[in-house]
């Protein structure tokens, strides 16, 4: 009896040393759609003017990861952490394929299947310059990706550009 003690006692051990080794990175959403990358803060000086702004510049790329399954954004939603509530909500079917990505641009514009971009339609800019969070959610609700960033530690060239996914 005291040697099954000592081998459940030695795998309890062995598990929760196994548990603590694990990164904290390591536990991601279960989702084929992920955040590639983001254009944070757009080229130049900001202005959400929609005839001259450059709202147009502030991007997210957002990609689908699977290698054989094909997912339709409708429905899907992407909001910032800031209390003003900045979210968008893909209106309609807008198809990726696996490998295919889109990105979701401020300002007016035709959303294109075949120049994978969709357009948020408000010339409102959605990220903040100094750091943010990026929330992903699937159309039934479920998160599919977060990423927090701030520029000093995310964007180390200060480029206004992070990737995230390799």
């Amino acid at each position: 009896m005291r040697q099954r003690f000592a081998i459940a006692g030695a795998i309890t051990a062995t598990a929760l040393t196994v548990v603590l080794a694990a990164p904290a990175q390591a536990t991601e959403y279960t989702s084929a759609l992920k955040v590639r990358g983001i254009q944070y803060n757009a080229p130049g000086s900001d202005s959400n003017n929609c005839a001259t702004g450059n709202t147009k510049e502030e991007y997210l790329t957002i990609k689908n990861y699977s290698s054989s399954t094909t997912v339709n954004l409708k429905g899907y939603k992407v909001k910032d952490a800031s209390a003003s509530g900045n979210v968008f909500t893909f209106p309609s079917n807008h198809y990726l394929q696996p490998g295919d990505y889109v990105k979701l641009r401020g300002g007016h514009g035709t959303d294109s299947d075949a120049h994978n971009v969709v357009y948020r339609q408000s010339c409102n800019f959605m990220w903040n310059n100094g750091g943010d969070t990026i929330y992903l959610y699937k159309s039934n609700g479920s998160h599919a990706d977060t990423h927090k960033y701030t520029a000093s530690a995310n964007d180390p060239d200060g480029n206004g550009y992070i990737t995230y996914h390799g």
